[in-house]
């Protein structure tokens, strides 16, 4: 069973990599939306309404979550639900290799790819715009993992509840776009308006955004942010094995 894991993680790293549309949103884009906002003029001066913070320094996590909602939104509700529609889950479950591995196989790469894009943010930020690194370096990773799980979590349920391949791309884009405003991509949360940003505290990414910029900031997450990470991590997670069906 072990080799045969190993097998599947492999056939699904190398069709993986024959997507280079995936890789470029879920690997690229997030580093390239780094140094598009870095370039801005003014954007890497010290702004008073930030406390001395710059616009650059508030847009990392912002990219790095942006990445993990690629991962969850975008790369995997279409390849798991177009291994269901073509009946593949349906004849791996006759084999010894479970349905099961295959889906931990594509958590395993798309969590993976977007925690490295996460750190490939984060070295580009420093290395180009001279942005400090985390400075609760363990906050910022435990903050982080909550974000993957809840992502792919959200991910899981998109396809559990597709009936067709073309509906989990509608419902996915139906999530993406909410997802990146309460991630900051538009408007990073820490400059929202008081109520806003209260309300936008609550959703998945809204809290990994608080928490990820107070870790880099230095301080440990807000365990009311933490708390609703977790939360919805494990709704989501709840609900994707609730409904989620092989055939």
């Amino acid at each position: 069973m072990a080799s045969a894991s190993t097998a599947v993680l492999k056939t699904e790293a190398r069709l993986l990599t024959r997507e280079p549309g995936v890789l470029f949103w879920l690997v690229a884009f997030p580093t390239l939306l780094t140094l598009i906002i870095g370039l801005i003029p003014g954007y890497r001066d010290s702004d008073p309404d930030l406390g001395g913070r710059r616009v650059i320094d508030l847009y990392i996590p912002v990219a790095s979550l942006l990445a993990l909602i690629v991962a969850g939104l975008q790369a995997m509700p279409p390849i798991l639900i177009g291994y269901r529609e073509r009946g593949i889950l349906r004849r791996m479950s006759t084999t010894p290799v479970r349905p099961t591995t295959l889906l931990t196989s594509q958590i395993v790469l798309l969590g993976g790819g977007a925690l490295a894009s996460a750190a490939l943010v984060i070295a580009v930020g420093r290395i180009a715009f001279g942005v400090a690194l985390p400075g609760q370096l363990l906050g910022y990773l435990l903050a982080l993992a909550l974000a993957t799980v809840g992502a792919l979590a959200m991910g899981g349920l998109v396809c559990a509840i597709s009936p067709t391949q073309r509906a989990g791309q509608a419902i996915g884009s139906a999530l993406f776009f909410p997802s990146m405003f309460t991630a900051g991509v538009w408007l990073p949360v820490q400059t929202m308006p008081d109520l806003l940003r209260d309300i936008v505290s609550y959703s998945p990414m809204g809290a990994a955004s608080e928490a990820l910029d107070a870790a880099m900031r230095g301080g440990w997450p807000h365990w009311a942010d933490l708390g609703v990470m977790a939360l919805w991590a494990l709704l989501l997670t709840a609900g994707a094995a609730r409904w989620f069906r092989w055939e």
